[in-house]
Formats: structure tokens, sequence, C-alpha cells
């Protein structure tokens, strides 16, 4: 049932069918990613990021669909939106292959073809960098959760230290967005989702590969955040 009340609003929404066309960067992102899993310990860091899940889940630019093996049980069924069509093709297979319910639709984070307050918890796994209007998009998260949902991101973000958070703002100027989908290093995720309206929780910093060459995306932020509930007069 929850299904097809998504693709009836589905339908009724206009979302350009290729409102993001990366066919290159695809390709390349769908050979990195597997070997950034298998060989740099990404996977450790999906299973985290979904561990202790339940429920209806939205998944917000699910790739290939790298996180779909990682759901536990507890999850009844997840929404997978992907706008690059070469990807959503691979994430459609491995949503075949995963032990929980998935259906892969098109749209775009800034504008999510499901209903306000569906879902008791929204993922966002290496994404919202990419996102052309992050607040926006956060915007959309916060509606599609019902109140006290959670959203669990696991993102890149700005650096801590001074050197090289100046080296991800001259990337993200010149040639990284063009070069990897749109990425943009330097966004501050934590602030952009306390800014959103969200309670942060728990959350830890990464470095991803933990060792060797710094890169403008090694910094990253794992945790979670809520969606408060309503003040009661």
């Amino acid at each position: 049932m929850f299904f097809e009340e998504a693709v009836m609003q589905l339908r009724s929404t206009k979302t350009p069918r290729d409102a993001v066309h990366h066919p290159v960067f695809a390709r390349f992102y769908a050979r990195m990613s597997v070997a950034a899993d298998e060989r740099g310990g990404v996977a450790a860091y999906r299973t985290e990021l979904l561990t202790g899940l339940s429920g209806r889940v939205i998944e917000i630019g699910a790739g290939n669909g790298l996180n779909f093996a990682h759901y536990p049980a507890a999850v009844s069924e997840v929404v997978a939106i992907e706008p690059e069509r070469s990807l959503r093709k691979l994430a459609v297979g491995a949503g075949l292959r995963a032990e929980v319910p998935v259906d892969v639709v098109p749209g775009t984070a800034e504008a999510l073809p499901v209903k306000s307050e569906a879902f008791d918890a929204a993922v966002a796994s290496l994404v919202l960098c990419t996102v052309r209007n992050l607040p926006r998009a956060l915007a959309e998260i916060r509606r599609v959760l019902r109140p006290g949902g959670e959203l669990r991101f696991f993102e890149h973000g700005l650096a801590p230290d001074r050197g090289l958070a100046t080296a991800q703002r001259v990337v993200d100027r010149t040639v990284w967005p063009l070069l990897f989908g749109g990425c943009h290093t330097a966004r501050d995720t934590l602030a952009a989702v306390e800014a959103a309206g969200f309670e942060l929780g728990t959350y830890r910093r990464l470095r991803i590969p933990e060792k060797g060459l710094r890169l403008p995306s090694s910094p990253c932020v794992l945790g979670v955040a809520r969606r408060p509930f309503p003040d009661v007069i």
C-alpha cells in the first residue's frame, strides 16, 4: 500500500528525467565505491550508519545501492531516491538482492516525491556534498520524517584544520565538482543539519582513508539527528 501511494505521488510530481546526469562520473563512482567498500573500510561505516534502524526508511541519493545489503531486518521498507539514471539502474539490481524490501525511484533531494511525515528514518550517505541546494534538501528530509524520526548521515565535511579546509574551498571553486559529480568537500554538514531544525545527536569524525595521503574528501562525519516533536501548548 505504501509503495503504491509513493508511486502515485511520484507520477504526479514533475521531476525531470535527467535532473542529474553524470554518465562518466557514474561509471567511475560505481567502480571506486565498490573498491572503497572492500579495501577502504567503508562497508563497516555503512553498517554502523544503519544499525538499529526499523520501520520505513527513505534513502537520499542511493547511488549504486551499496547501503542496501547493510539494512537490518527490522526495516520494513526502503524507498531509495536516485536522480542519476546510470546509478539508478545499478541500484535497482542491488535492491533485488537486498534482504529488505527496496523500491528505487527517480527524484531529487530538493523535491522528494513522497508524502510528508511518511518515514521513521532518513539516510544520507555521501550525498549531501553533491546536492545543488543543501538547505532545501535538508528541509525536504525534515518534511518527510515523522516527528521524532531520525536522520542518519555519513558525509564528507569541512576539515577541522585550517590548512586542509582552505584547500577544500579552493578545489570546490575549481575542478572538484566538475570531476566528482558535483561534490563540494567544504560543506559544514553538522552546522547545516542544525540550521535545518534538526536536533543533533551523537556523531563522530572520520578520516577516509585512515592512513596515507589526505584528500579534500578525506574528512567525514558519521552521526544521527532527529526531527524534534512539536511544542505542546
